[in-house]
Order: C-alpha cells, then structure tokens, then sequence
C-alpha cells in the first residue's frame, strides 16, 4: 500500500507538509505502519479535484454508478482476508469477528446500493410539478475508528450512488484500510477525483473539511462532543450535516421474557468489538424481582468473554484500539466504584501485562444518575439496573442524553413492539432481532440526526428540486 501518499484526484498524491502519524497494534503496543498527517492544503487539493469531477460524475448514468459499486464491492470482497487481518492488526478486533463483520459487511453495503440505484425513484410526478432527486455535491466524510472500512463505505457507498463526490478523512487512528479502498477504486475504474482520501488528525484535516467552502455536506460519525465542533464549523456556510453520534443503549427485560437468553444476547451485544459500538447496548433493565438473578447470569456469562490476542480464532474480547481508549474506559470502572456501584464481575486491573486491554466488566447497585449509566464509555461495560413497572423502565431506558439503539424482551412480540415504540432512539431489537443492512441507521437526541444504510442513507446525500410544468 502507498502509505506515504494521499489519493486525490484518482492520483498517489505527496503532502503537502512532512507530519506523519503512527499507526499501533493495540495488542503488541508496537508501531504497525506510518501515515502523512495532513493539511489544509491536501484538503484543498482533494476538494478542488472532488469539484472538478462532479459534474461528470452526477451526469453519469445510474446503472454505470450501479456497476461501479458493484465493482467496489467485488474488490473487497477478493480481498476480504487481507482487510481482515489489516483491521485486527489496527484496531485489536478478533480475528473472526474482524473476517465476519469488519471485512463482510462492507461489501454487503456496497452490494445493497448496487442493487437499490436501479429501483430507486429519482424523479416523480406530483400533480403539475416534477420533482427530481439531485447529488449534494461535495462531500466531506469524517469517519471514526472503531469499524474503520465499515464506516468509511457507509458514506462514500451512498454518496457515490447518489452522484456526489467525496473527500474523506479516515480516523487518524486507524487509517490504514483506507488506502486498501483507494487502491480497489483505482482498479475499479472509479474515475479520478470521485473519491479523495486526506488521511490526518480531526482538529486540522477534519476541521479542515467541515469548514472548506467548497464542501457541501459533512457526514460525520464520532462522538457528541467532536460532532458539536463538526456542526459548528459547518453552520457558517449553512452546509447539510449528517451526524451519527454516540449512544448509552438500553436492553430492556419484561417481566415475561425469557431472562437467560436476555442477559446472553446482551451481553454479546456489549461486548461486541471490545465494547467499542456505538450502538452498544450497555445497560440492562431487569425487573426489580428478578435483579439478584440477572446480576447473578451477568457476571457468570462473562466467562465466555476472557480478553486474548486478536489474531487467536477463540478470542472474543481483543484490546482496546488505544492506550488513551483503555485509560478512560478504566477511568469508568473507577468512577462507577467511586459512586457505590458494586463489581459483579471484571474490574479496573489491568488483565494482560502487554497490550490495551480492559476486563469484561458488569456493574451491580447502579442507580440511573450514575456516571456509567448516564455517559457513552465505549468499552466492555454493563450496567445492571432495577426497575419497579414498565413506565419506570421506559423512563430509565429514556432517561440519557442519547437515542440511537436498545433492545425489548418479552414472551409477547405485540407487547414488545409496544414498549419499543415509547422509546426515544433510531432503532430497537425485538427479541433479538436479526440486523438488517438495508434499515434506516441513526439516532435521536445527542445520538445525532443523520441517517444511514439504505434508501434512507441514499437520500442523506440528495437534494430534491421541484420543476412546475
């Protein structure tokens, strides 16, 4: 991989400045490879070539585009093992977890926006007028470490399906895979400067991006604090913001359901890529009657999750991506001790003598104020909560600055529908509910107003026009 360049305009390009990033293996704590941190001038570059090739690029017709991400998604897909093992190197994720869903799913999205373009209905007829679905233009896309390619396919996926060109920063934490894309849109034939990619710390390359004029819509996926930046230095030039923010998800047990498959499912839900998922469900809403037994599945199904080198198959837990994510999800666990929170499993000790892990962890005596109920840890942290009656589980569940995920489990699917529809977040799992690639992905709140995936995710990146006949 060219490491030492960025790719604009369908070109290896050389920065701008000297700067370079280190790249770590959270696991082994040594340098995995080096990246150019970037400026505002590579921003530049990439978005003067992102401009020039837009209007070739949104006159192209829908079924090239189609074929092109089918070609994108081919691309990676021949190339799944490598994006695997390349992503557990970078961001400590298991090795099977990385092959299943770090290197699979992004070609599913890909494939997902090959096979919707066709169908979708640019154009329509409302009484004398037609209304027509056009690109935004230039996009700015901001994307976070945790599913690095994931993430930067379910941008630059249905903004180039929608006819809009890209300029897009990788998280400076794991950038890496980012050049695996560029060299599969180069083979893919994807036309110069329809993607550019500036690799680069957030406070420059990214504000860089979400401030350019040039840029007509930021995407960005990352926590509520840096999304309140990206939003503000959006807003001068009034540019279209999607925000997928961060999440403080609930899995909620009627007193009807099945508790030992609720506690099992949740936490491989929490637990899910180190506990580094936005979409976590990180806090787990018992019936007061039954909270000494929940507590008690909890801690005992933490068994299963011992932390491991990533690139062992057996490994279900791998480190976490950086030494500063470790120290604040242990900062956590300290905190939540602080407050009168009980240990029922796991802890703030260190379970390796090498490498950024964190033990699984489970929290007992947690009252909803708390800070490890209220606040996005981002690590293999449950909380375990009591409730007296369904409004009080509702109002918990509610009860944070954040909407983007949970769960509802109950014998009875209508009821559990029921519960799920007075919850304030973009999606919830009903009795463990299969994840669906082509559903709208978003949240409500400080969660973010973006959505993502699907038809929903393709209109993220359009802009509808009225043409009075």
């Amino acid at each position: 991989m060219r490491t030492g360049a960025f790719f604009i305009g369908g070109e290896w390009v050389a920065p701008a400045g000297a700067a370079t990033i280190e790249v770590v293996n959270p696991a082994t704590e040594r340098v995995l490879g080096t990246v150019p941190a970037g400026g505002p001038a590579d921003v530049d570059a990439a978005v003067a070539a992102a401009a020039a090739a837009l209007p070739g690029w949104s006159a192209t017709a829908v079924p090239d585009r189609a074929k092109l991400l089918s070609a994108l998604a081919e691309g990676l897909a021949a190339r799944g093992d490598e994006v695997a093992r390349l992503v557990s190197a970078e961001v400590g994720a298991p090795i099977a977890f990385a092959r299943r869903v770090q290197a699979a799913l992004p070609v599913t999205v890909l494939r997902t926006y090959a096979d919707l373009l066709p169908e979708y209905p640019f154009e329509e007829r409302i009484g004398n007028s037609l209304v027509v679905r056009e690109p935004a233009g230039v996009v700015g896309a901001i994307t976070p470490w945790n599913y690095p390619l994931h993430q930067m396919v379910a941008k630059v996926a249905p903004a180039l399906a929608a006819g809009c060109t890209v300029v897009l920063k990788p998280s400076e934490v794991a950038p890496l895979s980012s050049y695996l894309l560029a060299e599969v849109a180069a083979d893919a034939g994807l036309p110069g400067g329809v993607l550019n990619i500036v690799q680069g710390y957030g406070p420059v390359v990214g504000e860089a991006i979400a401030g350019h004029p040039g840029i007509d819509m930021v995407s960005f996926t990352g926590s509520t604090r840096a999304g309140r930046r990206v939003g503000g230095l959006a807003a001068p030039g009034i540019k279209r913001v999607a925000p997928e923010l961060g999440g403080k998800s609930a899995s909620v047990v009627l007193p009807d359901a099945d508790l030992a498959t609720a506690v099992k499912v949740t936490l491989a839900n929490c637990y899910l890529n180190g506990g580094q998922t936005c979409s976590a469900w990180t806090r787990l809403l018992v019936p007061a009657d039954r909270y000494d037994e929940a507590v008690g599945l909890a801690a005992a199904g933490t068994s299963k999750y011992p932390v491991g080198d990533p690139a062992d198959a057996a490994t279900r837990v791998g480190p976490m991506v950086s030494a500063a994510q470790r120290d604040r999800v242990r900062g956590y666990i300290e905190r939540g001790l602080a407050e009168g929170a009980v240990l029922a499993a796991g802890g703030p000790e260190p379970p390796l003598p090498q490498g950024f892990y964190v033990a699984a962890t489970v929290f007992a005596g947690v009252r909803p104020e708390m800070a490890i109920a209220q606040e996005e840890i981002f690590g293999p942290v449950l909380a375990v909560l009591p409730y007296a009656d369904e409004d009080e589980a509702v109002r918990i569940a509610n009860g944070t600055p954040y909407g983007l995920a949970g769960a509802v489990w109950s014998g009875d699917d209508e009821h559990a529908v029921a519960v799920a529809r007075r919850l304030r977040t973009g999606q919830v799992d009903i009795n463990g509910g299969r994840y669906n690639p082509l559903a709208p992905f978003g949240g409500y709140k400080q969660s973010g107003n973006g959505r993502e995936l699907g038809r929903y995710g393709l209109e993220e990146y359009l802009e509808v026009k009225s043409l009075q006949c």
